[in-house]
């Protein structure tokens, strides 16, 4: 069942208008629900990482709050962070970031804002001597992405050799 926002009836609205209007299929409660439940911590994306590299023998950190961008992963014995981002919060450039069509300033806003917290905290990690790899969601979700044990294979030989940045992300 559709939810019908009263502003949209054809009382208001035209008829062109009305057709080039997406509506959601829930109320705007229930996506607020929907949304605020989405997690910024122990993803699955994050969490297939962590039990990979575990079963290669790494040992790492989780969440480091003291440090900028509070990394998914901090390997201390390599001076390394690993950063699992989520390719529509970071507005990332591949075919699983869409700007929404509703209420786009805010989620302009929204996502801008985290491009640029993202670019300031990468700069704080490398000016503290932090190396850092983004392992973007398209690497290993979605048409794109690639084979897990290459993803694996790529950020083991990052950890152990790798330069000071360097990002995953789906071959496209």
């Amino acid at each position: 069942m559709f939810y019908m926002n009263p502003l949209f009836s054809s009382r208001y609205w035209n008829q062109k208008e009305l057709e080039n209007t997406v509506m959601d299929i829930v109320s705007p409660e229930t996506r607020s629900k929907m949304m605020s439940g989405i997690k910024d911590k122990n993803t699955k994306p994050e969490i297939l990482i962590r039990k990979a590299l575990h079963s290669e023998g790494f040992r790492y950190r989780l969440h480091a709050g003291e440090l900028p961008a509070k990394p998914d992963i901090l390997l201390p014995k390599y001076k390394a962070v690993i950063l699992v981002n989520g390719c529509f919060w970071h507005g990332h450039d591949c075919h699983l970031f869409k700007w929404p069509s509703t209420r786009p300033e805010f989620w302009q806003k929204k996502i801008e804002g985290n491009r640029a917290r993202d670019m300031s905290n990468l700069e704080l990690l490398r000016t503290m001597g932090w190396r850092v790899l983004i392992i973007w969601e398209c690497s290993i979700k979605g048409k794109d992405r690639l084979p897990f044990d290459q993803v694996i294979d790529l950020i083991k030989n990052w950890i152990l050799v790798g330069n000071e940045f360097v990002e995953i992300r789906g071959c496209s």
